[in-house]
């Protein structure tokens, strides 16, 4: 049997980098290795000194990235301080130096905004964490921001959304390096999913909308988002402020970059997940949130997460679904 090439990945670490963004990819190649795999990982800083990580570890490393030759893949991992500080120019330049002496270029979550903020992301899609996507948008114009993905590829540059969907982007890796078999065998063993059911949106918190300028736009959004399970439709919507629907298309345009129709959907959307969360079964949740069926919102969640209801609601509903043993008693 042919022997499989030696792939260099290189961590690029800094302090307060989130300790999951890369322990599971690193974990996922790893594991690789034992069913044959040849992924040889390393660390390197911008100066070469140890990090601190998001849970207090020191991370040493093998040195700095300046020192670095060429390698496969150098993956740069999120932080909390990237979104809430400007980029340390050292991280963005040791990106930059990086950049040309790896096959491809990873960030993990928020390190979507070193990847933007050294410039590379210029002109691609891209993706981060869920609750950041919107600040990477604004933040890089010229970033085509993919919210809802668990990760984007565009050209030599992969990047991931939140936290562990740098195991799903690790795992899709190994696939395309040995092929699903040896990437399920490591699925299997790490107990995660081999492909993740759906985007990152199904994980995400209920719709933040920004306030509308116009107030007769916003006393529509207000009805909405207060009465989700009213028979919305143009005509009633317009009514309701004393402009033809066609007016208030154009407004929903202008202002919240969408229709009403998608609005009362999402807003509907959003309603029913916090009704699945709280326990209430799809049928309700679907009389409650103005679908009107079950089937009518299992197409909405399947359309616009990638799981039906009553798999959303398995999955986030509760944390009991463990064999724990023990009685009532105990579990409580």
């Amino acid at each position: 049997m042919e022997r499989e090439p030696r792939r260099d990945i290189l961590f690029l670490v800094y302090d307060g980098i989130k300790m999951l963004d890369v322990a599971g990819p690193a974990e996922v190649f790893a594991e690789a290795n034992l069913f044959g795999a040849d992924y040889a990982l390393s660390y390197a800083s911008p100066s070469g000194a140890a990090a601190v990580t998001s849970v207090g570890l020191r991370l040493p490393v093998d040195g700095a990235a300046a020192d670095v030759a060429e390698v496969d893949t150098v993956v740069v991992p999120g932080g909390d301080a990237l979104v809430t500080r400007a980029v340390p120019a050292e991280l963005m330049e040791a990106i930059r130096l990086l950049h040309p002496r790896a096959r491809r270029l990873v960030s993990i979550c928020t390190g979507s905004f070193a990847l933007a903020g050294a410039g590379l992301l210029d002109g691609r899609r891209a993706t981060t964490h869920w609750q950041h996507a919107r600040l990477l948008a604004r933040a890089h114009p010229d970033v085509q921001v993919r919210p809802d993905a668990l990760f984007v590829e565009d050209g030599d540059i992969v990047t991931s959304a939140g936290v562990s969907a740098g195991i799903d982007l690790a795992l899709a890796l190994v696939e395309r390096n040995h092929g699903a078999d040896l990437a399920r065998n490591v699925a299997r063993n790490l107990v995660v999913f081999m492909q993740r059911p759906g985007g990152q949106s199904q994980f995400s918190a209920p719709l933040e909308v920004r306030p509308p300028r116009t107030p007769a736009l916003r006393s529509v959004v207000d009805l909405i988002a207060a009465q989700p399970g009213l028979p919305h439709t143009a005509g009633s919507l317009a009514a309701h402020i004393g402009v033809s629907p066609r007016h208030l298309a154009r407004m929903f345009a202008a202002e919240l970059d969408t229709t009403p129709a998608k609005f009362v959907e999402q807003i509907r959307l959003e309603h029913a997940k916090a009704l699945l969360d709280s326990g209430r079964g799809v049928a309700e949740a679907a009389r409650a949130a103005g679908f009107g069926s079950s089937e009518t919102m299992r197409r909405t969640f399947v359309a616009r997460l990638g799981v039906s209801p009553s798999g959303y609601r398995a999955r986030f509903a509760t944390t009991r679904g463990g064999d724990r043993g023990g009685t009532a008693a105990e579990a409580r």
